[in-house]
């Protein structure tokens, strides 16, 4: 029997992240992954190929605008299949940076296919057993198939294969509004699909704000996309590669689409399934295995990050994790988890950002909180790029930000002034004295946190003050 100081399962970012730094330090360490390739979801089917896709359909949507910026509008000629060999080849210039030789040459051990415990300090792959001192399990997550009659009987597809797909469908259904859902949408219909997205609830991307979320409802609506909301599928049926997804709406009645595509976004599930959990001591449950803040399962030995163990499904989420596992499972030294600030992002056009505490969060809670905004329409390098819809939106409450939303251009990149603001307690009046730079799409971090203050520096009390010290002051 092989015998290992650390066996990691899962090639994903948190298991590469932890078999990296754990093999330099002079561990034994062996990565075991089912798939034939590392880098897990986010580089083969969820995070690299989305944004190139998106970004892709980006291109194909300004071309058709040309005439906003003065220029002749193009209609694209869209090749699906060449699009999809854009996405590989952004996979594989990354690839070389999960290459199995990397870590092979860190020291550690690599291993492709399925593991399963057979005992709480025992997993075996291949035939071969190994035991571990230490375990990390970061086997990731897949996608959801809800139980819809009629939909495990016919083929849909998921984010596992829809980046493989070599003809534009003519018409998509999109089953589930959330992130991937809204950005796979929206994607195809630039590139010029009739998108329909079911969601069962009543607003697209049900956990964001949802006033905001309405905002950018009302945008995917002007570019094309039918969107049906509080509605359910009931029943779907495919016959001479026609989908029927009959629907039932929560007002009005019942109705059938078709189209020639389904894609399923509806959520996604731990890969918990033929791992022998019950044999190593490891509580688990339909959101996945269950940790403590210092990530470690019902069996202490026994560690678990990313998409596998929530509460995030965010590649950024599973690189934090690594670093708490490294910090207890590596070095010895406790850390726990701190949930308090984690952004995350809907890589839609505009894009959606959020941190923190919405409005609606704050009201359930009961907390008395000012909300702040700032539209993009009034700040001039969104003019000047004709990308003017959506807002910034502050909750606080006694100058502290208890929470951000985005929607906007390069929303992503914009919250993180804010995510630092959370993190190290600054106040809105420490972004409001920070000098922006003219123009920059990061001033309405500024603009936002000025609007607390407009109010109160206009007031006629300050007006007499001011008037009473130029009176007495020469």
């Amino acid at each position: 029997m092989v015998k290992r100081d650390l066996v990691v399962i899962g090639g994903g970012t948190g298991g590469l992240i932890v078999t990296s730094v754990a093999a330099q330090l002079g561990l034994k360490v062996t990565l075991i992954e089912r798939r034939d390739k590392l880098g897990g979801d986010c580089l083969h089917t969820g995070c690299v190929p989305s944004k190139t896709l998106i970004h892709a359909a980006k291109v194909a949507s300004l071309m058709r605008r040309g005439n906003e910026f003065g220029l002749k509008s193009v209609e694209p000629e869209v090749d699906l299949g060449a699009v999809s060999d854009h996405v590989q080849s952004v996979i594989d210039q990354i690839q070389p940076h999960d290459d199995p030789e990397r870590f092979r040459g860190y020291g550690a051990k690599v291993v492709f296919g399925h593991a399963s415990f057979i005992d709480p300090h025992t997993v075996e792959v291949n035939g071969e057993k190994i035991h571990g001192k230490r375990f990390v399990i970061a086997s990731g997550s897949s996608p959801f198939i809800p139980p819809i009659p009629g939909l495990d009987e016919v083929p849909c597809l998921t984010n596992e294969s829809i980046f493989s797909l070599r003809k534009l469908p003519a018409r998509l259904t999109v089953l589930g509004g959330g992130a991937i859902g809204v950005e796979m949408a929206q994607a195809f219909a630039r590139l010029g699909s009739a998108v329909t997205i079911i969601e069962r609830l009543p607003h697209l991307l049900p956990q964001e704000d949802s006033e905001i979320s309405s905002m950018l409802s009302d945008h995917l609506k002007q570019e094309g996309v039918e969107i049906l909301v509080s509605t359910s599928a009931e029943q779907v049926s495919l016959s001479d590669s026609l989908y029927r997804i009959r629907c039932k709406h929560q007002s009005n009645g019942e109705e059938e689409i078709e189209s020639d595509a389904l894609l399923v976004a509806v959520g996604r599930k731990p890969n918990v399934d033929g791992m022998g959990l019950d044999f190593a001591g490891v509580e688990f449950d339909n959101t996945g295995i269950k940790v403590d803040r210092r990530m470690r399962t019902s069996s202490k030995h026994i560690y678990a990050c990313g998409d596998v163990s929530g509460p995030y499904p965010f590649t950024h989420m599973a690189e934090y994790q690594a670093g708490i596992v490294i910090s207890n499972a590596i070095f010895r030294f406790p850390k726990k988890t701190d949930y308090r600030v984690v952004p995350w992002v809907t890589y839609s056009d505009p894009e959606l950002a959020r941190v923190g505490m919405t409005e609606q969060q704050a009201l359930a809670q009961g907390v008395s909180a000012d909300i702040l905004r700032f539209s993009f329409s009034d700040i001039d390098r969104a003019l000047t790029e004709v990308e003017t819809t959506g807002e910034m939106k502050l909750v606080c409450r006694k100058g502290k930000i208890l929470g951000a939303t985005i929607l906007g251009p390069h929303a992503g990149e914009l919250i993180h002034e804010i995510v630092l603001a959370m993190q190290a307690g600054l106040k809105i009046s420490d972004i409001s004295a920070t000098i922006h730079a003219y123009p920059t799409l990061a001033q309405v971090s500024r603009r936002t946190t000025n609007t607390f203050y407009g109010e109160k520096l206009f007031s006629q009390r300050t007006r007499k003050i001011v008037g009473w010290i130029n009176t007495l002051l020469p």
